[in-house]
């Protein structure tokens, strides 16, 4: 949740609507994925739900975790990072400064929401310059989707 109150978007949206601010997030990071070439894992806090079991769901192309009651998404984040740092380079996205010192104790790779969001923004920006200069390159010709009866009508003018 401190990314979605880190990006002024999101915190806007969450005034409205928390449920629709988490979605808006999960899209941008499944968006991004591709652009990352690298596993997204988003884990949100659920400890204050009553009974409340760890549930993980996979999103598109991200994996979504909830946490049970009493457990917290930095809880949970400190864990994995401890308990995987030799199998993955795991990053952290995270503006808690408390959560930052830890996560580095736990030999996890650090981001601020800010230096996520600037990540994401200019991956973005990179595509779609790559996809004008694509479809630049790309003129459409008529001859192209023209049948061979039409363009022998053409040529006999």
């Amino acid at each position: 949740y401190n990314v979605i109150y880190a990006w002024e978007e999101l915190e806007a949206l969450a005034k409205e609507n928390l449920e629709a601010a988490r979605m808006q997030l999960m899209d941008i990071l499944s968006n991004y994925q591709p652009l990352r070439k690298s596993r997204i894992m988003l884990v949100f806090d659920a400890y204050r739900v009553k009974g409340g079991k760890e549930k993980v769901e996979e999103y598109h192309n991200i994996r979504v975790v909830f946490t049970g009651e009493a457990q917290t998404a930095d809880h949970f984040i400190e864990k994995f990072a401890y308990v995987h740092k030799k199998d993955y380079r795991i990053t952290v996205a995270t503006s808690d400064g408390m959560e930052q010192m830890i996560i580095r104790g736990a030999g996890a790779n650090l981001l601020s929401a800010r230096e996520l969001k600037e990540s994401i923004d200019i991956a973005q920006e990179t595509l779609s310059r790559e996809h004008l200069t694509s479809d630049a390159n790309s003129q459409n010709k008529l001859e192209d989707v023209l049948s061979e009866e039409d363009k022998k009508k053409l040529q006999k003018g």
